[in-house]
């Protein structure tokens, strides 16, 4: 029960955008395939259509690594080690986060606070900015020691930082949002690129 409820709870913390997501139309929601954020497994929270109304947030996800445990005994998937009361007894703090596509770095935002896992700060998280050739643009946030900088270009599957937990998140993830124009994009996870260690 303590970790579905910390799940949700680390799961709620998101970043803050200026644009505004274009109101909901009905029919079908325009979609985008990116590169897998992590080389090992990891789960996902997705906000429904409307949920948030920044682009960047709506239709985004929140991501976090997972596994079976440091002794791989067959157990469920967890998040943390221990109580998760610190940072680093989450499997993903501090973990390498890989560029969604092939795209050109067009802003970054640094917060230099650290949150304790539990205790979100409501200050603007970390985040990278990138755009893709054919406009789409994503917001990857909570992100700490990042390695790139405005005006790089990455491929997808490059090394851009790691995971944190800074801004108005309550655990260390990884959120990420796409829009193209003023509409936001679910996004879909390539497995084929997936490599899990």
């Amino acid at each position: 029960m303590r970790t579905t409820t910390l799940l949700l709870l680390a799961l709620a913390g998101l970043p803050h955008h200026t644009l505004l997501a274009a109101d909901a139309t009905p029919g079908q929601i325009g979609q985008v395939l990116t590169h897998p954020l992590f080389a090992e497994p990891y789960v996902c929270s997705e906000h429904a259509d409307g949920e948030l109304t920044h682009l960047g947030d709506d239709l985004g996800q929140d991501c976090m690594i997972a596994t079976f445990g440091e002794d791989n005994a067959g157990s469920f998937p967890r998040l943390y080690r221990t109580d998760g009361a610190k940072n680093e007894d989450w499997f993903g703090w501090n973990r390498p986060v890989q560029s969604p596509c092939d795209c050109e770095v067009v802003a970054i935002h640094v917060n230099p606070l650290t949150n304790q896992p539990g205790r979100p700060d409501p200050s603007r998280a970390s985040s990278v900015i990138l755009k893709a050739a054919d406009g789409t643009m994503f917001a990857v946030a909570h992100l700490q020691a990042m390695i790139v900088t405005k005006g790089a270009r990455v491929r997808a599957g490059d090394p851009i930082g790691q995971v944190g937990n800074n801004g108005y998140a309550r655990a260390p993830h990884v959120h990420i949002g796409a829009w193209r124009g003023k509409e936001a994009l679910q996004i879909r996870w390539n497995q084929r690129e997936m490599q899990v260690h």
